[in-house]
């Protein structure tokens, strides 16, 4: 991917484009969240996007965060449509011991959260984003090579031009370098359900 042509939806105060890698440095109470549970809103994460039409592809990405340290520190991959539409997924540091690695979808102004717990000595992450339409899939590798699905879902807002990319946030006190590469524009890598009819084209 041509990483110049990425476009900021909320530009860090400190960050890093290369050819090959974009590094963010994150600044403390950075978030994406909505309402669920906590009641809580958050909305001023740092998101680089690049924009499409395509209704089948998939798009990969390493994300690196061996900085990371503190409660809910997180980088990973991100559709980001407003404030109250869009996706996420990403590993989020909980302690010495564990993380979790997980995804948030939000609709219609209101997140959820789906996690598993893995190991906090895991400090990079593959993810693949495919798109069927109007349905997303979120998928995690620890080579690049085997991806394992993370999430399935539909996004009331995500049919048409979409945004979708990267993001890092700290959102409580802390503070962190996260480093990605390896972008990638596939074609769709998630097929179509055993059974389904054909995509239309």
């Amino acid at each position: 991917m041509d990483l110049t042509k990425l476009k900021w939806t909320r530009e860090p105060e400190s960050y890093k484009i290369s050819r090959d890698t974009v590094e963010i440095v994150t600044k403390p109470h950075t978030d994406l969240w909505q309402r669920t549970y906590y009641h809580f809103q958050n909305d001023n994460a740092p998101v680089l996007q690049t924009e499409t039409e395509e209704r089948y592809f998939s798009f990969v990405v390493k994300a690196e965060f061996h900085e990371s340290h503190h409660r809910f520190d997180q980088c990973g991959i991100v559709m980001y449509l407003d404030s109250g539409n869009w996706l996420k997924g990403s590993i989020e540091y909980e302690n010495d011991k564990y993380q979790h690695l997980g995804s948030v979808v939000t609709n219609n102004g209101y997140s959820d959260w789906a996690t598993t717990v893995i190991d906090a000595s895991v400090k990079s992450m593959w993810y693949r984003f495919s798109r069927r339409e109007d349905d997303y899939c979120i998928e995690n590798s620890v080579d690049g090579i085997s991806f394992n699905q993370m999430r399935i879902c539909h996004m009331h807002k995500g049919n048409g031009k979409i945004q979708f990319g990267i993001y890092a946030c700290s959102p409580e006190d802390s503070s962190f370098k996260a480093v990605f590469s390896n972008m990638q524009m596939l074609d769709c890598q998630w097929k179509a359900h055993d059974g389904q009819q054909p995509d239309k084209a």
